[in-house]
């Protein structure tokens, strides 16, 4: 039996090489020569650990077997024994010689991008791939496609799940192709194992790797660096067509997909905006502000009653066309068409019960983009549906009343200048300068004070002083029992406004609304059995706002 035991033990041992490359769990074998030779050099050096593995344990177990204890072998006792530590020293030496050699020949191939075809430039983004065809003149951002509802609303999940892209990269076979990659804010790494090229993406640095693909179809990749909370929707899709199917690529690529011109001039409904707003903040916006609108501050702040997406629509639109430098937000005027990019702005200010009522349209994005007056273009659009025939349904002045926006001030985006007082009551700076006032004048009960404190503690404080107030100290203090939440109020509202310097403690005035800012101060105040009984009102929230800072120790 042990005979049968130790037959099966080297057979499985020494099965071939075909065996183990048709493995799931081995390496992929690729498409590419570079990919080929990481293959070979794979099983080769395999294979050698292999045999010193059976020459290794079998010297082990011939010991074991015939020089055991039980058959009166007794050990030969010596301290030193030249021969065999000068064998044990030279021979592992020989051994890493022959290994290196094929190991230095791959890499010197896999760094050689001399004579290329094509050069792509890869640069990632949280959380995109941009590509640009240098010698072609052709560029594009690639993000997930796959639709939101599979995400997160527990739709059915397609074929290739979380591994689609709405723009995939696509290149010719038999051709050299260098690729450069480098980030625009964290460490990415662009990783296609059938090609056999995984490079970081360094901000500030080009890494460069090539292929050369034997065959066509369609290869699938993903970043391979931990780059953020969306790490694992940042997916690669390469497509390899004949080089006639490439040219005809390029050469559709060149035209441009270009917006129709009666989409620009169109006036879209708000139905219809926020239909594909939905789908454009879902595909390009939730990432980092959340489904819902929440965002994670500091880094990725709320849209959800935010002065951006309630506040004057030229600010709006000027912050999403052209980020904030600075910070985790990026420029998509180049990213997102004009009605992508209307549709969305109208989403952002009308979702999350925001409701400012503003409908933004295709064509004053694109003035925007060209740096031209939005308000002149408006009016001129305005002016041709007057003249256009009756029964026109791309007549602007049907949306007049349902587009706010119409009435900001005559003045490239971006602008500071206030919206006029002949805008209707649907406007939104009107709404926005009327709302602090009706917040203040209201007066909340404690029971309503202490369900929006409760819902408002859940979504921005009790990630670090946790639902039980017991915080994580000293990074994050309790509040349980806090000489903040059950000592004068005034102190606790000046420490939640305006943070405490030196420590993660941040300043909520600009993120929360009077209302919310009193609520959760109510609710830190007499939840946890501090029972302070005291009640914080939004008119004492807009006081505070306006007295001068504390030094808070």
């Amino acid at each position: 039996m042990s005979c049968l035991l130790k037959f099966i033990f080297l057979s499985l041992l020494l099965a071939s090489s075909a065996v183990f490359a048709n493995s799931q769990v081995n390496l992929t074998e690729g498409v590419s020569p570079i990919s080929h030779d990481i293959f070979e050099l794979h099983m080769t050096i395999f294979w050698i650990c292999v045999a010193i593995g059976i020459v290794v344990f079998g010297v082990m177990l011939y010991s074991i077997i015939n020089h055991r204890k039980s058959l009166g072998v007794k050990p030969v006792e010596f301290h030193e024994h030249l021969a065999l530590e000068i064998f044990w020293s030279i021979v592992p030496l020989i051994i890493l010689a022959v290994m290196a050699v094929p190991a230095t020949k791959v890499l010197i191939n896999m760094y050689n991008t001399e004579n290329e075809d094509i050069t792509i430039k890869i640069t990632g983004y949280q959380w995109k791939w941009h590509y640009e065809y240098l010698e072609d003149g052709v560029s594009f951002y690639s993000n997930l496609s796959t639709p939101y509802d599979q995400m997160f609303k527990g739709a059915p999940k397609g074929e290739h799940y979380l591994r689609e892209v709405d723009h995939p990269i696509v290149v010719p076979i038999h051709k050299k192709i260098r690729f450069l990659v480098t980030s625009n804010d964290v460490i990415h790494s662009w990783w296609v194992p059938d090609l056999g090229i995984k490079r970081d993406a360094v901000p500030g640095f080009i890494n460069e790797a090539w292929t050369r693909i034997e065959k066509p179809g369609t290869y699938y990749g993903q970043c391979a660096e931990l780059c953020g909370m969306n790490h694992a929707f940042m997916p690669i899709v390469v497509i390899a067509t004949t080089e006639d199917q490439y040219k005809d690529w390029i050469a559709e690529q060149k035209g441009g997909k270009k917006v129709p011109s009666e989409d620009l001039t169109k006036q879209w409904t708000l139905k219809e905006l926020m239909q594909s707003g939905e789908e454009v903040y879902g595909r390009v916006c939730a990432a980092c502000h959340q489904p819902t609108g929440v965002g994670m501050p500091p880094t990725f702040p709320a849209l959800k009653g935010s002065k951006i997406a309630t506040g004057p629509v030229e600010q709006h639109m000027d912050r999403v066309l052209n980020g904030k430098p600075g910070t985790a937000m990026q420029a998509f005027k180049e990213q997102l068409s004009a009605v992508e990019l209307a549709a969305v702005i109208t989403y952002e200010r009308n979702a999350f019960g925001n409701n400012t009522n503003t409908l933004v349209q295709p064509i004053q994005i694109q003035a925007a983009k060209e740096g031209k007056s939005v308000a002149a273009v408006t009016a001129e659009a305005k002016q041709a549906a007057k003249e256009a025939p009756a029964g026109s349904t791309s007549t602007a002045a049907a949306a007049t009343t349902a587009t706010p926006v119409a009435a900001v001030p005559a003045a490239p985006v971006p602008t500071s200048a206030a919206t006029p007082a002949t805008a209707t009551t649907a406007t939104p700076a009107t709404a926005t300068a009327a709302a602090p006032a009706a917040a203040a004048a209201k007066k909340y009960t404690k029971d309503e004070l202490m369900q929006l404190g409760e819902k408002t503690y859940l979504n921005h404080c009790a990630m670090c002083h946790q639902p039980t107030g017991l915080g994580i100290p000293p990074t994050f203090p309790a509040l349980k029992g806090s000489k903040i939440a059950t000592g004068p109020v005034d102190q606790h509202l000046n420490q939640v406004l305006n943070g405490k310097p030196g420590t993660a403690m941040q300043a909520f005035k600009d993120q929360l609304s009077d209302d919310e800012l009193a609520a959760v101060i109510t609710y830190e105040r007499n939840a946890w059995d501090n029972n302070t009984n005291t009640l914080v009102q939004p008119a004492d929230v807009a006081a505070a706002k306006k007295a001068p800072s504390q030094s808070t120790k």
